[in-house]
């Protein structure tokens, strides 16, 4: 997790070894800062969120599969299967996504350089989750990072409660900007669960790299580790970026 220099955990000796870190040029295309993004992995690590722990070139790769989401899977990104679109004349027009961008970019709601999240602070994160649409679960990914900041979901719950019960310009821009009925109430029950009992997901959801950020970084961690690696296992058709199919299960779990 990736946060301003006070904020951001270091483990012992990070800050002796990563400057003199060196990466190839594909690491600073893809995800522009890879020293920030060793910082974070490093943070991961200390935690124990996940073991093992990706590598930067995974989490290239990972970013290559967010890539693919929204080339090949846009439908997945900013719109409600089932919910409809507030009965207000500017969230009917944000509802063109192609429209919605410049808004989101102004707001610093969304950050086109940072699709893994690694590189968000805190603060960013709060404002991609109040002010972009996120169907079903999928704040959770974003959830889970911001969740290692102490005090931060708290901060994150009373930001949601305030555009829920206050009826002020900016809960009203931040309602519109999110397009869809309900979001704030479905973020601030989310919110407020996690709190209470902790974040989890539905069986059926935990290995989602869509919308868990630890099966996010568990993905990376499953793929070729090396760019040698990754060709061959392209070549061979084991590296794939699409979604993984689930397996066929006998019974519908209930929400």
């Amino acid at each position: 997790m990736s946060a301003s220099a006070d904020e951001r955990p270091a483990p012992p000796g990070a800050h002796d070894a990563a400057p003199q870190s060196r990466f190839p040029w594909h690491a600073h295309v893809v995800l522009l800062r890879p020293l920030r993004i060793a910082e974070a992995l490093a943070a991961v690590r200390a935690a124990h969120l996940v073991d093992p722990v990706p590598t930067v070139f995974q989490i290239e790769l990972g970013v290559l599969r967010m890539w693919h989401r929204i080339l090949f899977r846009p439908e997945t990104i900013g719109m409600a299967a089932s919910h409809p679109v507030r009965a207000d004349r500017f969230a009917r027009l944000l509802e063109r996504r192609w429209l919605r961008g410049p808004f989101l970019l102004r707001e610093g709601a969304i950050a086109p350089w940072d699709l893994s999240g690694l590189l968000s602070t805190p603060e960013r994160l709060m404002t991609h989750m109040l002010g972009t649409h996120h169907d079903g679960l999928q704040f959770v990914y974003d959830l889970q990072i911001l969740s290692a900041y102490p005090g931060r979901t708290e901060e994150l719950r009373d930001r949601a409660r305030a555009v829920v019960t206050q009826d002020t310009a900016r809960s009203r821009h931040l309602r519109n900007l999110c397009v869809y009925e309900d979001y704030h109430e479905r973020l601030l029950e989310v919110v407020e669960r996690a709190l209470a009992d902790g974040i989890a997901l539905p069986p059926e959801l935990q290995d989602d790299p869509d919308i868990s950020f630890l099966a996010y970084l568990r993905w990376c961690a499953r793929q070729p580790a090396t760019p040698r690696d990754a060709w061959r296992a392209w070549r061979a058709g084991r590296l794939s970026f699409a979604p993984e199919r689930p397996a066929p299960v006998a019974a519908t779990v209930t929400r």
